[in-house]
């Protein structure tokens, strides 16, 4: 158990690249983006499930007179 946490330590510290603090920042307004555009596409999608379904509830009320 020793060992593992041992080598853990040593791959953080010595073999894993962090990236820079522009690079953070360029990576988290990728994401913003992304994520508004997939909540954009999301709202789309609602709404014209919405009226879809609204039509079809309204066509068969008036085929049901």
């Amino acid at each position: 158990m020793f060992n593992y946490f041992k080598e853990s330590y040593n791959e953080l510290v010595n073999k894993v690249t962090w990236p820079s603090f522009s690079q953070l920042q360029r990576s988290t307004v990728v994401v913003m983006v992304a994520s508004v555009i997939f909540a954009v596409v999301v709202l789309v999608m609602d709404l014209a499930f919405e009226n879809l379904m609204e039509g079809i509830y309204k066509t068969l009320a008036n085929l049901g007179r």
